[in-house]
């Protein structure tokens, strides 16, 4: 059983940035399918950005160029640098997690494919 818990949300302006973190706990953090989505009110969840076990990553092409995500393995922890950001990012933002190496590839985390997910955190953008 993995247990995922975000932190790092908050309200900034137009143009700030932000970062969130997400600590792991259970074992085999490294070898699994890591992935950031979010849901705006109204919305379906999306996929924002993916890291395999490999250190590939996958972004939306929504936020490619401004987001970043990566890795602390020893820390069995997952961050999302959020930079140039918009009040269209304005969303509940959730971890998430796949010991199925393949959903990094395939796109399952795009489309909420994953098997484990945090509670989000709220990132709000005012203009």
């Amino acid at each position: 059983q993995v247990q995922l818990m975000e932190s790092g949300g908050g309200s900034v302006q137009e143009g700030g940035s932000l970062r969130l973190s997400c600590v792991s706990s259970g074992s085999s953090f490294s070898a699994y399918c890591m992935a950031w989505s979010r849901q705006a009110p109204g919305k379906e969840r999306e996929g924002v950005a993916a890291i395999g076990s490999d250190g590939l990553t996958r972004y939306a092409n929504s936020v490619k160029g401004r987001f970043t995500i990566s890795k602390d393995t020893a820390e069995n922890t997952l961050y999302l640098q959020m930079n140039s950001l918009k009040p269209e990012d304005t969303a509940m933002y959730y971890c998430a997690a796949s010991p199925t190496v393949a959903d990094c590839v395939s796109g399952a985390w795009r489309a909420n494919g994953m098997d484990y997910w945090g509670k989000g955190t709220l990132v709000n953008i005012s203009s």
